[in-house]
Formats: C-alpha cells, sequence, structure tokens
C-alpha cells in the first residue's frame, strides 16, 4: 500500500476504479420494461406540474403539451430527446491529474454535500462557520478516496443566506484542486459557480469545458419548482452537467411501494433530463436514484435499509434501458458514528455500487438523515471506500500469484512467513486499513482501548494537519477576489 508523502494515514493513490463485474440486476427485464412503461404512460397522461414559464417555453417549442402550469410529454417524443445524452463524459478538474470520467464501468465518489450543521466528537453537533467549511475543504482534498468535493460540506451560519455560495466557491477553489460542486438553487447562484469556474480555467463562461456538476431535485410527486428549473436551464446552456434526481420517499412523496416508487422518479428524472436536451441537445445529464423508504411508525425517512439498497440496484437497471450515467448515494438515519452508522452505509454502498452508480453522491460524511456532515463519519466512510476499491481491484492469476514456487519452497507442513514471494511483497500485499485496528485485545488495550470514533478523531486532525494548499495562480486568485466583492455589492443571490 503506497503511502503519500505528507500523511503517515494509510491511503490508496487517487484513482478511479472500475467495477469489475456485471452490475447486479435485481429486477427482470420484463420488470424493467414495466417500470418503464408505466413512467412513460404518467408523463403522457397525468404530466409534470412545470412551475417556471421559461421551461413550460421551452418544453412546448419541443412538441410537449403544455396546459397552464402542466406539461405532458408523448413517448416517442421523451425517448427521441433522450437519444441525444452522451453514455460516458469527462468533468474537468483544476489539477488536470483529477478529472474524472463518468460512464461505462468507471466510479466517482464525493464526499457529503448540502447538510445544516456540522458535527465531530469535540464539539457535537452545532451550526457551522466558513472557518468550519474551509477545515473541512482541507480534509475533503487530503483524502484520495473521495474524488469530488460534494457541493459545501455544510451550511456556514455566520454568512449572510444572500452571499454564503459566494465565500463557498471561492474556498472550494483556493483550498481544492479536486472537482468541486456547484449550488443550482435558482439563476444567481448558478452563474456565479459558472462564472468563478471559468476564471478558475481562464476561459469565458460560454467556454467554459465540462467541469461543474449540480444536483437538480424534483418536487416529488411530479412538479419541479422555479429554483431548480432555473438551475437546470443555466448549467444545460453553458454546457454543464445536471443530476436530475427525485427524492421519493415510499410511502410519503411516493407510492408505499418499491415498484410504485420506482416508477415517479424514472417519470420525474426522465422529463428533466428530456429539459436538458431541450436547452442544449449532446449536453451531459446524470440519472440520479434516491428512492427510500419511510418509518411507516412516524413516517421520519429511513436509509440504508434493505428497500433503498433493492431500489438502488434497480435505479441502475432503469438508467441502463435509457442509456443515461446513473447517480445513486451513500446514506444512513445514524445519530451517532456507531454501527448503525456503519452498517446502514455498507448497505447503501454495496447497492449504489453493485448497481452500477457512476457518482456515488455523500459517499463520506453523511450522518442524521443528510441533515448532519460528521469529520469522523467521513473517515469511517473513507475506509469503507477503500475496501470497496481494493475488493473491485483485478484478481491477479500469473505464475507469480499463483506462487506454485512459493508453495514448493515452504513444502510439506511448512510456513509461508519467510518465502522470497512474501518477503518480496508483505507491504503491498493486503489492504492496509485506514481506521480498522487489527491489534489482538491485551495490545488494544494497552492503547487505549480507543474505539472507532476515537481513532476517527485522531485521523481527521491528522490529515488536516498535513495539508498543503495547491498552489493558485496570483492573477486568478485576484480576479476571483474581484468577482466576489462585487457580487456581495450588489446584494448576492437573496431568495424571493
Amino acid at each position: 500500500m503506497r503511502r503519500p508523502r505528507s500523511t503517515a494515514v494509510p491511503q490508496r493513490p487517487f484513482g478511479q476504479v472500475p467495477l469489475g463485474i456485471a452490475p447486479v440486476e435485481v429486477i427482470s427485464a420484463d420488470q424493467v420494461e414495466a417500470i418503464h412503461g408505466a413512467a412513460l404512460k404518467l408523463l403522457a397522461g397525468t404530466g409534470l406540474k412545470v412551475l417556471h414559464p421559461p421551461a413550460r417555453a421551452f418544453y412546448a417549442a419541443a412538441g410537449a403539451q403544455v396546459a397552464g402550469d402542466m406539461v405532458r410529454l408523448d413517448p416517442d417524443l421523451v425517448m427521441d430527446l433522450m437519444s441525444s445524452v452522451p453514455s460516458t463524459f469527462t468533468l474537468a478538474a483544476r489539477n488536470p491529474a483529477k478529472s474524472l470520467r463518468f460512464g461505462g464501468r468507471d466510479m466517482v465518489f464525493t464526499s457529503v454535500g448540502g447538510p445544516a450543521y456540522v458535527m465531530d466528537l469535540d464539539g457535537g453537533r452545532r451550526d457551522g462557520t466558513m472557518a468550519e467549511v474551509c477545515e473541512f475543504l482541507k480534509l475533503i482534498q487530503g483524502i484520495n478516496v473521495i474524488h469530488q468535493e460534494g457541493g459545501g460540506p455544510f451550511e456556514p451560519m455566520d454568512l449572510p443566506a444572500a452571499t454564503r455560495h459566494l465565500d463557498l466557491y471561492l474556498a472550494q477553489i483556493t483550498y481544492l484542486d479536486k472537482s468541486w460542486q456547484t449550488q443550482t438553487l435558482g439563476h444567481a447562484r448558478t452563474m456565479d459557480g459558472i462564472e468563478m469556474a471559468a476564471i478558475m480555467f481562464g476561459c469565458a463562461p460560454d467556454a467554459l469545458p465540462v467541469s461543474l456538476l449540480g444536483i437538480i431535485n424534483t418536487n416529488s410527486p411530479l412538479q419541479l419548482d422555479v429554483p431548480m428549473a432555473e438551475g437546470l436551464i443555466a448549467m444545460a446552456s453553458h454546457g454543464q452537467v445536471n443530476v436530475i434526481t427525485p427524492f421519493t420517499l415510499a410511502g410519503a412523496m411516493a407510492p408505499v411501494s418499491i415498484a410504485g416508487a420506482l416508477v415517479l422518479q424514472h417519470a420525474e428524472a426522465m422529463a428533466g433530463i428530456c429539459l436538458t436536451q431541450i436547452v442544449k441537445k449532446g449536453v451531459p445529464v446524470m440519472y440520479g436514484g434516491f428512492t427510500s423508504n419511510v418509518d411507516m411508525r412516524s413516517g421520519a425517512p429511513a436509509f440504508g435499509t434493505p428497500e433503498y439498497a433493492k431500489a438502488a440496484q434497480a435505479s441502475g437497471q432503469l438508467a441502463r434501458r435509457i442509456g443515461v450515467p446513473f447517480r445513486s448515494s451513500n446514506v444512513t438515519s445514524a445519530n451517532a458514528v456507531d454501527a448503525q452508522a456503519a452498517y446502514e452505509s455498507q448497505m447503501a454502498l454495496w447497492g449504489a455500487i453493485t448497481g452500477g452508480a457512476h457518482l456515488i453522491e455523500h459517499a463520506a460524511g453523511w450522518m442524521h438523515g443528510g441533515l448532519t456532515a460528521s469529520y469522523e463519519k467521513l473517515i469511517l466512510d473513507a475506509d469503507m471506500l477503500q475496501m470497496m476499491q481494493a475488493w473491485m481491484d483485478p484478481m491477479p492469476t500469473d505464475d507469480a500469484a499463483l506462487g506454485l514456487d512459493a508453495i514448493a519452497e515452504a513444502g510439506p507442513g511448512g510456513h509461508f512467513f519467510g518465502t522470497a514471494q512474501t518477503m518480496a511483497s508483505y507491504q503491498t500485499a493486503f489492504y492496509q486499513p485506514m481506521l480498522s485496528n487489527w491489534d489482538n485485545y491485551p495490545n488494544w488495550l494497552e492503547k487505549g482501548s480507543q474505539d472507532a470514533p476515537r481513532r476517527a478523531n485522531r485521523i481527521w486532525k491528522e490529515v488536516i494537519a498535513a495539508y498543503e494548499e495547491p498552489k493558485l495562480d496570483e492573477g486568478k486568485a485576484e480576479a476571483l477576489a474581484d468577482y466576489v466583492a462585487r457580487r456581495k455589492a450588489e446584494g448576492g443571490a437573496p431568495m424571493n
């Protein structure tokens, strides 16, 4: 296992590891067609409520039936529009070595994005500050298995709501040389991200390479609101990537059956994907699956459930049915970084990865059903993600790996600790964990009997202590600072 020069924390090198197996098909081809056909029927009959008049105008110009704020899409129109979606694309990063491939067997892991709160063992759950956002970004930069920042770790509540996104974009560009996600809540916030990314790349906004990705959530059931429509249109018109993600909780915002929830998810996702292609034919877009269930005793969302994992796998099948790259998530409802947080996240990750997800959003750091970003959970998740990558590594079967010489050298009744094969490869032969402790019980007690959350607390502090800020061209840094100052003077992006 190679270790970065700047930290003693065991890490794999930065890079994507393709899924080495065929994605799991949890439902049959006939069931896929049944859900797909029902979703098309839903779009043609009931339709989608679109609250943004310019978005309705785009749909109408493409041949959809628009009556008031309702948009209905003929099945042939839907399939024709989606035929122009690229099956693969590349997302450019400030550091070209950290640009990302989407589609095929490739997958991308992102950090948690968008919670209201932050937490760690030292301070508990709390409102976040901008200083803590910057610290969290340093941690994301230092964890190799996190390929992309997820759109703002948490809200910096010490800054004005209308302008805090500007400080976030500036921090993302400053503290990261990885790919980062922009916010897509309304035209102004979205354009600020596009403008600042263009400054980062040294180009005009209309010439920005495919480098930004933003999440577009439909308001399930069957509604697209004004801010999300504005964000979608701004991103698509500038050639950037929308991830159309319905939030379909079975039993609450969707039918109580998983199949019914998937019908609703599939219909809403296809409607949003179609709009991106109307705005700009051929622009990259992703199919977001986020179907789970609620606790029918309380109505609270449940995450990391068997239903969530099965829905993720089926969503991958539906995305492949229409030829669109697929997004899923790592999720948990746990209230502490404990066994529940680990096993629910492991369940969610297995569903997403074996479902063939190309983007795993919130892959590291998600807690409390998405309300909180956790420092310690980010480390726990990073170790699980590294293990997933190690599991996806191809298994060599060449002569050296088959080990006939080592078996002969050890001989009957012998051992392999001193064989030439072992001595040549013992340092790199097996996965070395970031967080797990493999000491025997007496040694574990002697070293302070630290549990996983306390070890994670130590590790994230070590990673931040070793952080080195990636160099940013001085002229670009000045231009970004000037842009932020001007937009703040203009009032930023107040919500109506």
